[in-house]
């Protein structure tokens, strides 16, 4: 399936939030997501499906200055 990661084309075989995450080796700390300009709680990770052409943000915190 390809979805929009970021703004790129993305192939995966993630059918959710939670594994998309697992498959970009994405640490869930410090970690947000939205999809379709939604954003997802983190406890709702494990149940949100992905389907084709879906966009997904994935943001980290990043520590420094």
């Amino acid at each position: 399936m390809i979805l929009i990661l970021n703004g790129q084309p993305c192939d995966t075989a993630a059918g959710t939030v939670a594994q998309l995450l697992d498959e970009k080796g994405i640490d869930a700390d410090g970690t947000a997501v939205a999809v379709s300009e939604q954003v997802v709680p983190r406890s709702q990770w494990e149940s949100t499906p992905l389907t084709e052409g879906v966009a997904v943000e994935i943001l980290t915190a990043v520590q420094g200055g």
